[in-house]
């Protein structure tokens, strides 16, 4: 299906639901949208994003609610994805056209949920299984005496019957809940401040989580990747930095007052990547984002409680 909605920016009242013009997009007309949580800019009608100076890859990806990698692939780039101004970028029926990693600089655990049993549902005890006695071997005959071969035993308890060994249950494999480690790590809260907008996918739309704090306190990046956008050409977030960290996860970290980080840096968990500002909205704080396949999630199923 054609994505035909708008990937949400930052609102003066906060990373919500607003209705606000847009500047020119890849077919030179002036879109208005009404911003929905996992949505995406309109698609131009040419099904094409004109490049302008400055953007990569993954901010029109960012901008059109897209994959990065499915965006790559159906344009024929290769990494380290460079593209020029000018160029067309093909923004309809976007797919993934190979199932390799392009190059990834972390892993990320998805969400996954221990299977329990069924409430009310009785549980079957692992059944007995009795040691089978294997036949006698018998030597074939041959012209010199050989030595008889002893028949074998079963080793018996003391009241003389056959020792049984119970078979172990079945452990089952966890699926779903929501995994903290990214790698050998964890997923990391970016800053320390106390949440002041939650993640809402009904209105009032929040793609991500608002985080309370100073100007200037540090910016911490949630899971080690590499910086694949640091600038203030996405509208409405201010000055921005996204994080990849494989190829399904980025996480993203907007209003910033001062980037520390350049593009195609590699960057640790935990480390310093920003510092809490108020450009693109009117109040001091960071508006964190975690997208999966290009798509926006909730960041507390990631992060750890506190």
């Amino acid at each position: 299906m054609l994505i035909a909605m708008t990937l949400a920016g930052c609102s003066s009242s906060g990373f919500v639901s607003v209705e606000e013009k847009f500047g020119r997009n890849g077919s030179g007309s002036t879109v208005s949208r009404t911003e929905q949580a996992g949505s995406s800019d309109p698609v131009p009608s040419s099904g094409y994003h004109r490049v302008e100076k400055g953007e990569t890859l993954y901010g029109i990806a960012w901008q059109y609610g897209l994959d990065p990698m499915a965006l790559a692939d159906s344009n024929g780039i290769r990494s380290p994805f460079t593209i020029f101004p000018g160029q067309q970028i093909a923004i309809r029926n976007v797919r993934r056209k190979s199932s390799g990693s392009s190059g990834n600089s972390s892993q990320v655990a998805t969400p996954s949920q221990s299977s329990k049993p069924a409430s009310g549902t009785p549980v079957k005890k692992s059944e007995p299984v009795v040691v089978a006695v294997p036949p006698p071997v018998v030597a074939p005959p041959v012209t010199a005496p050989i030595a008889k071969v002893p028949t074998p035993t079963v080793p018996s308890s003391e009241s003389g019957k056959p020792v049984v060994t119970p078979v172990p249950a079945p452990v089952s494999k966890p699926s779903g809940t929501p995994a903290k480690a990214p790698g050998a790590g964890q997923w990391n809260w970016p800053a320390s401040g106390k949440i002041v907008a939650k993640f809402s996918s009904a209105e009032p739309v929040n793609k991500g989580i608002d985080i309370a704090g100073k100007a200037g306190d540090p910016i911490a990046a949630a899971a080690s990747g590499t910086v694949v956008y640091a600038g203030q050409g996405l509208r409405g977030y201010g000055n921005l930095v996204i994080v990849k960290h494989d190829d399904v996860y980025l996480s993203a970290y907007a209003h910033a007052q001062k980037i520390l980080v350049k593009e195609n840096q590699s960057i640790k968990a935990g480390q310093s990547i920003a510092e809490i500002g108020s450009t693109g909205t009117d109040s001091v704080k960071l508006h964190f984002e975690i997208r999966k396949n290009g798509k926006p999630v909730d960041p507390l199923y990631f992060l750890p409680k506190r």
